[in-house]
């Protein structure tokens, strides 16, 4: 039977709050974990990641090898990563410019349920900030032109946020379509039995 981790993932140093409860396969590679956390918050995948767990980080490493870097994220798994440092809540960095602090706990681990598609949404709040907004701080002041018609930035960041912005919308319909395109992927298709040669 296929184990499965419910996690709850954590935007830090966010106001209002972003979190998530979802749940995927324990054996997922922590490059797909990373896929599931793009979608499950929000995020457009344009920039630079990594898992830290006790000493340890997973990500992209440099691909000429020049600098020392995380070890590779798609060569190992939530599972290895629980056990290999004892630890139950793992950090995610998202953005090496703006920082996104992300902590994923592992709140619980049961058998998959029959004919539930991984990873699936449990439960959404907040919405994800603007990618490229300056990190928490830059958030903070985002969200203040928005919400005061007199500030000085207030019709540029209305703009620039596509012309409305709910910090308090996960926008969880989205969030859903997303993880199912990512489980449909990652879901093996039956094969086709392969008829025998010489018939019709």
């Amino acid at each position: 039977m296929t184990l499965i981790a419910r996690l709850r993932i954590i935007l830090n140093d966010v106001d209002p709050l972003p979190m998530r409860h979802i749940e995927v396969p324990l054996k997922i590679r922590l490059d797909w974990l990373h896929e599931v956390m793009q979608a499950a918050m929000g995020w457009t995948d344009t920039h630079l990641y990594e898992f830290r767990a006790g000493d340890a980080g997973w990500g992209i490493p440099d691909p000429d090898g020049f600098y020392d870097g995380p070890l590779p994220a798609k060569k190992t798994t939530l599972e290895k990563v629980l056990e290999g440092t004892g630890v139950r809540t793992v950090q995610y960095i998202y953005d090496f410019g703006d920082d996104w602090d992300h902590s994923i706990r592992v709140e619980g681990v049961n058998d998959a349920t029959p004919g539930v598609l991984y990873p699936r949404l449990l439960k959404a709040t907040g919405a994800c900030p603007p990618e490229d907004v300056g990190g928490a701080w830059g958030y903070e002041e985002f969200l203040e032109a928005l919400a005061d018609p007199g500030h000085e930035q207030h019709e540029d960041m209305i703009r620039w946020s596509g012309g409305s912005f709910d910090p308090d919308d996960p926008k969880a319909d989205r969030i859903v379509e997303r993880l199912n395109q990512l489980a449909k992927k990652w879901t093996p298709r039956p094969r086709k039995p392969k008829t025998p040669k010489g018939t019709t």
